[in-house]
């Protein structure tokens, strides 16, 4: 597999606090990495990251491989984009249309999600989320590791970093998910690409410099990251077909990953696909999302 600059780059409600570092289990035959971070930055629309002097993507971007043609489902909201991000399904399938925590009436999604098929292979799987409605996602038992807040409160993403810091000084996920609001609450309270929000798009990238320094302190080079988000925004609003609001950034950075552009459109539900196609987990025959094959190729092309 090309290796870029990567390897020289990398030098509440958590439910138990282990004594003793944990190894993690071996990645099924046919893997192409043993660990896969996914980050999403909730509400981070692809053109704020030169807005915002976003260093860490930019750099990201410029290392490993990017999708420009990115784009979220319908409607764009948190929760239903999130959904289809971790299940590889639409909604007309995963059925969470709504946009708040139901889940004292509704329960949790009803399709597995990739904590659950990853977890039935032996491997390791942990989620932090910033928002009370991502326990939606949680299912019984999956991911093993979770942080979720309750009630109206949004964790920024300071005190995200700080629990996945601690985590990675014990354990070893074979998948972690990273869920990052701060942009999201700036563009409804200040707007879109304001100031403020362009502030939060920052203080995300720095979120996003300390998790991958501490997962390559923990896991070491055999790992690979997608940053991407559930949508974008304009004035203080999503949800809509707009580009601003629709398109998002996909940005795959680590070990085996290609540089440069990924032709053909992403879709969000294919980030799912692609965490699992690398660990060597079977991806659901009746899934939408597929891998993103363009961005692990020697010489990035087609899916």
């Amino acid at each position: 597999m090309p290796r870029f600059p990567f390897r020289a780059a990398l030098a509440a409600a958590l439910l138990v606090a282990p004594a003793a570092r944990a190894q993690a289990p071996a990645a099924p035959e046919g893997a192409r990495t043993r660990h896969v971070v996914v980050i999403s930055i909730d509400g981070l629309r692809p053109d704020a990251l030169e807005a915002a002097g976003a260093r860490n993507l930019l750099r990201f971007r410029r290392e490993g491989a990017w999708a420009p043609r990115a784009r979220t489902i319908l409607p764009s909201l948190t929760l239903p984009s999130h959904t289809s991000m971790l299940t590889g399904v639409g909604p007309e399938v995963h059925g969470i249309l709504w946009n708040d925590d139901q889940t004292g009436r509704t329960g949790p999604v009803g399709v597995p999600t990739v904590f659950d098929l990853a977890g039935a292979r032996g491997l390791a799987t942990a989620g932090f989320f910033g928002k009370p409605k991502f326990r939606h996602l949680i299912r019984p038992g999956s991911p093993r590791w979770r942080l979720a807040p309750r009630g109206g409160d949004i964790w920024q993403a300071v005190r995200i970093v700080e629990e996945v810091e601690q985590h990675l000084r014990w354990r070893r996920p074979n998948l972690l998910f990273v869920h990052l609001a701060d942009p999201d609450v700036a563009g409804h309270v200040f707007g879109w690409m304001s100031p403020r929000y362009r502030a939060a798009v920052r203080r995300s990238d720095a979120a996003v410099g300390r998790i991958v320094r501490a997962a390559g302190r923990a896991l070491g080079d055999d790992v690979v990251f997608i940053v991407t988000a559930d949508h974008g925004g304009v004035g203080r609003r999503h949800g809509a077909d707009v580009p601003e609001q629709v398109r998002i950034p996909w940005i795959a950075w680590g070990e085996g990953v290609a540089r440069g552009e990924v032709e053909g459109e992403v879709v969000t539900y294919d980030t799912a696909a692609t965490a699992l196609w690398l660990l060597g987990v079977a991806i659901p025959e009746d899934w939408a999302g597929k891998p993103v094959r363009g961005a692990f190729e020697a010489a990035v092309g087609g899916r």
